[in-house]
């Protein structure tokens, strides 16, 4: 059986809701799957509930927007199966917060361009705790601007020199890292090769990191070997997913289509427990 533990919805930037995700996931055959929205655990805590009822196994998670400083990259850090996940609510909404002036920002920029109204893109992120890009694309899309989420138009408002893109403000890797651990979660550096995080990497175990995502879309076979080799050359979780966001992905990822070896994730689902046993036993 394959797990999936890097799944959207649209409580952040997916295009499907909980319950549309996790009825695909069991028509696809997953055993598990985590559902890890951007800066947001009310989504992963209801997924939880909604797997119960619906008879398939969700792991709870979030993935957190963060800004490794020392280097100038962003980086995004995975956190699993919180006991505490309250205690994470207050920098979610930091996150969420600029994100969302960051997207109010840009949807007035593009006002300037295009006849599009807050309202309409607002509907496009329904139940989204943020404003992101791929709902000012999708509003540009349905008023017949463009003819894809990612192409042209996008490159143009919010590519690397992009009219309206606008700069949101992430806290520091490290931050992240500790509150985490603080909470009780598990930190997983999500998909190191996408954001040039492999220096930050080695920092990040030094202070306490517990895995790293093996298997990811960006990542080709031979970087996901080294980071399995590397994983076990320091005793770290390896983890993957599909990263799915539905018809808001730049290509196309199915969810289930990029998965993780079952003892990959019993070994997730019983790391506390080993690790407070190793703490009592030493």
């Amino acid at each position: 059986m394959a797990s999936d533990l890097h799944c959207h919805t649209k409580i952040s930037d997916g295009s499907l809701g909980i319950e549309e995700v996790l009825t695909i996931a069991k028509r696809r055959g997953l055993s598990s799957i985590a559902i890890t929205d951007h800066d947001n655990t009310v989504g992963a805590t209801r997924a939880v509930v909604i797997g119960k009822r619906m008879g398939i196994r969700v792991i709870h998670g979030v993935e957190f927007s963060t800004y490794d400083t020392q280097r100038g990259n962003t980086a995004h850090l995975l956190c699993y199966l919180c006991d505490f996940p309250d205690r994470l609510q207050g920098l979610c909404h930091r996150i969420c917060e600029s994100r969302r002036a960051a997207g109010m920002d840009m949807i007035r920029k593009v006002m300037r361009y295009y006849p599009i109204t807050p309202e309409l893109v607002l509907s496009r992120g329904s139940g989204s705790t943020s404003i992101y890009r791929q709902h000012i694309m999708h509003t540009l899309v349905d008023a017949g601007y463009a003819d894809s989420i990612y192409g042209e138009m996008y490159e143009k408002l919010f590519g690397a020199d992009g009219s309206v893109k606008m700069k949101i403000e992430y806290p520091d890797t490290r931050e992240i890292l500790t509150a985490v651990h603080e909470a009780g979660g598990i930190a997983v550096l999500a998909h190191p090769y996408g954001y040039h995080n492999e220096e930050l990497l080695e920092e990040l175990v030094a202070l306490g990191l517990d895995g790293v995502e093996v298997w990811h879309p960006t990542h080709t076979a031979e970087q996901s070997e080294q980071l399995l080799a590397y994983t076990k050359q320091h005793g770290l979780l390896a983890t993957g997913g599909s990263d799915f966001h539905g018809m808001y992905a730049r290509t196309i990822r199915p969810l289930g289509s990029t998965s993780v070896p079952d003892e990959q994730v019993e070994a997730l689902l019983t790391y506390k427990d080993k690790k407070a046993r190793a703490r009592k036993d030493g």
